[in-house]
């Protein structure tokens, strides 16, 4: 079953990390979405972007909507890769690991800095080659 993410292509992590499934991804099992996008609210109705900026939106083709690290580990999961995820989703590890990833999703620009010296930066998003200030 396909699975489409709603991703925030403003966050160099996130970016780098749907560019990451897109190579891996040679059965075509995922769709990977900018929220970003000029059409987005056109071609996804039902998708609130500014729900989906604050927490990673997944959507089944059958309608299921899945959130956070669930969509995290599906999504690795169609590709084959990076198992150990799965040991998130156990019943007592889940709620700290959501807890984790909620952190992760509200300061996710601030780490982003931290780890890659890359900010939020909107034209950079939409035009990696331009020249914007970090």
């Amino acid at each position: 079953m396909k699975l489409t993410l709603f991703y925030d292509s403003y966050c160099p992590l996130c970016a780098t990390e749907m560019d990451m499934l897109r190579d891996l991804d040679t059965k075509g099992n995922l769709s990977l979405v900018d929220i970003h996008d000029d059409d987005f609210a056109t071609r996804f109705p039902t998708i609130d972007p500014v729900a989906a900026d604050r927490v990673l939106h997944g959507l089944y083709d059958d309608g299921t909507m899945i959130y956070g690290l669930d969509v995290t580990h599906q999504a690795w999961r169609a590709v084959g890769k990076k198992p150990w995820l799965a040991m998130l989703r156990l019943p007592i590890i889940r709620w700290f690991a959501d807890m984790g990833y909620l952190v992760f999703a509200n300061n996710r620009y601030t780490i982003s800095w931290l780890l890659t010296g890359k900010k939020r930066c909107e034209p950079c998003a939409k035009n990696p080659s331009s020249q914007c200030e970090l």
